[in-house]
């Protein structure tokens, strides 16, 4: 194919981009994200513009620029401010702080060590970002500009080279060269499956003719998973590029992006950033001069979980209630409208515009054999560092709790990691040194999903997180198909009873048949995930199970049913405030003479050993 001519000069484009940023003077990155915001960083800018209102009284900078980015990733840290130039990150600022960078930092040159991050491993204080672990071990490429540029500027993202793969194929006008790339990459969907990225841009490519459309699922409805939402916040113009490339490889000009109303910062950073690429002809009609034409539109999802499967998005964005399909018709084929139609995830999307400029190969180096390139993951549970991390493939779950998880909170000991949300199921202590690939979290009844990950420590109760993820699952069911509706029901009550101190040991055969069950006769794959939660619990730590089955003790103290409350009579004194707290009268005694609980009547809150002024209750 004949090369196309541009009227954009993508690398001047970059130079003016560069020149309004050198022209900000000294930059004052803060998290903007939604974790950040919920801690109060929009006050924390307001106050740092403030204070640099008149910055020739305050410091030797001709000009102080406040720029709010995305998410930095270390949430457990913010709010976080970072100054590349005087390569310094703050952790957990507070408005309150802010006069004291100012006038300690910016303007005297002495750094506010309090506000730097203490590793918790060596109690040292760290400056740069680049020194602590939570950074220092990661691999950063579908998160790169994520905290270090302003989401909301175009000039921005140009000057980290962003549209600059999008100018490269349309300047080589060769769509099948694009798919081949990211054929050759070893991208797989980062969305859950993991099905190769190139093989169904391919598919969809060859229905040629006709309207075909590009979709994007940013609706992530995962308990604790946070990725595609901090990538739509924090570089939202990376998406929109990898969706436009997409869109030239197989001949489409309309897209859409599904992200789910709860994701308000997003919907609006996404529509910011749409409106600036068509203003600058990176978007909508005859992009850079060419005859490609490329639309956008953001579908805004009500929130249901079911959405997140790939037909019942599409139902959605027709205006139909999202529920699944059958799938005996390929969305290559019929999608969307009845079109041929190509749906990938926010990072997926979000890698392929690195791949194009650094091609394949670069990509395809990290990672293993069937699983190439990094992954995003959000950290959560009893770690010392919770997060958004983006590692290669082949990085381990030690690794990733121990080196960039800072290890377990309190010195407690690792007990397990559920991965993958309610689709995921549950690796323990044996799956610590293995990698974090598709089909090696496959085998052991796992999957990467859209990349959540739940870190348990030694006080957790496996039983009551299976019940947890069931409970969510038979929720945000759709009700469509009978396994799934009747069997997560009739799969929760059993945890319920389980739970509750009155399970037997037929239930859990029961309940491993019911999961079967589902897992083979839902419509849907997360109707067929629904019990990987419950599987994987039974297959690694059914001790617990029978713990509570035959012992009516929950291992980890954790269930309110199996607890048991006495009073120590040599600690009791006789006060009278345990039963004067008591909501229901359980407990009984004299004045200065040891008091007794009810082992009947008490419904185990916890009121009298929180109150007992001599420690003498205790619980078991």
């Amino acid at each position: 194919m004949e090369k196309t001519s541009l009227n954009i000069n993508i690398k001047e484009e970059q130079l003016k981009a560069q020149k309004h940023i050198d022209a900000q003077g000294l930059r004052v990155l803060v998290c903007s994200g939604t974790g950040c915001m919920a801690n109060g960083s929009l006050n924390v800018i307001e106050r740092f513009k403030e204070l640099g209102a008149n910055v020739s009284t305050l410091t030797d900078y001709d000009k102080v620029t406040i720029v709010p980015t995305g998410c930095h990733g270390f949430c457990e840290q913010g709010v976080l401010v970072v100054i590349p130039d005087l390569h310094t990150t703050y952790v957990k600022v507070k408005v309150d702080d802010v006069e004291e960078i100012v006038t300690s930092h910016i303007r005297d040159g002495k750094p506010v060590e309090r506000l730097l991050y203490t590793d918790p491993a060596t109690g040292q204080k760290i400056q740069k970002s680049e020194d602590i672990n939570f950074y220092a071990k990661q691999t950063r490429t579908a998160l790169a500009n994520c905290g270090n540029i302003d989401a909301e500027s175009i000039e921005e993202a140009i000057a980290v080279r962003g549209y600059e793969a999008l100018a490269k194929v349309l300047k080589e006008n060769n769509p099948d060269a694009v798919i081949t790339e990211v054929e050759n990459s070893g991208l797989r969907g980062r969305g859950g499956g993991g099905f190769p990225t190139g093989k169904k841009w391919r598919s969809v490519s060859k229905h040629k003719g006709g309207k075909s459309y590009v979709i994007c699922n940013g609706d992530e409805g995962d308990p604790g998973a946070f990725m595609d939402r901090s990538v739509m916040e924090g570089d939202p113009h990376k998406l929109l590029e990898g969706m436009a490339i997409a869109a030239f490889a197989i001949g489409s000009d309309e897209g859409y992006i599904y992200v789910r109303a709860e994701y308000p910062l997003a919907i609006h950073r996404l529509r910011v950033a749409i409106k600036q690429a068509e203003e600058t002809h990176y978007l909508g009609s005859n992009i850079m001069g060419t005859d490609f034409s490329f639309y956008i539109h953001i579908k805004e999802g009500a929130g249901a979980f079911v959405c997140g499967e790939s037909s019942a998005l599409i139902a959605s964005i027709e205006g139909e209630r999202g529920m699944p399909r059958p799938k005996n018709i390929h969305m290559a084929e019929k999608g969307l409208f009845q079109r041929p139609t190509l749906l990938n995830n926010v990072e997926t999307y979000a890698n392929v515009p690195l791949i194009i400029l650094k091609g394949a190969d670069w990509f395809s180096s990290m990672g293993t054999e069937g699983s190439k390139g990094t992954k995003t993951f959000a950290l959560t549970g009893e770690v010392n560092n919770t997060g958004l991390i983006e590692v290669p493939m082949d990085t381990t779950l030690r690794q990733i709790v121990f080196d960039l998880g800072g290890g377990i909170r309190n010195g407690k000991k690792f007990k397990a990691v559920q991965i993958g949300g309610p689709s995921g199921g549950c690796l323990t202590e044996e799956h610590l040194d293995m990698p974090m690939d598709y089909d090696s979290l496959k085998k052991v009844g796992a999957m990467v999903g859209s990349g959540g990950l739940v870190i348990m420590n030694e006080d957790t109760c496996i039983v009551e997180v299976a019940r947890f993820f069931m409970n969510f699952t038979q929720h945000e069911s759709c009700g469509k198909c009978t396994p799934c509706r009747e069997g997560t029901k009739n799969m929760l009550a059993i945890l319920r009873k389980i739970v509750n101190g009155k399970g037997t040991m037929e239930d859990l055969d029961t309940l491993e048949e019911l999961a079967h069950i589902v897992q083979e006769g839902s419509l849907c794959g997360l109707g067929k995930s629904a019990p990987n939660p419950v599987l994987s619990t039974l297959k690694y730590f059914r001790d617990e199970y029978i713990a509570h089955i035959k012992d009516k003790k929950c291992p980890a103290g954790v269930c309110t049913a199996m607890q048991t409350y006495t009073i120590d009579a040599e600690k009791c004194k006789g006060c009278s405030k345990c039963a004067r707290n008591c909501p229901v009268g359980a407990i009984s005694g004299e004045l200065k003479s040891p008091y007794k609980i009810d082992k009947e009547k008490c419904i185990k809150c916890g009121a009298c050993m929180q109150g007992c002024p001599f420690k003498a209750i205790e619980k078991s």
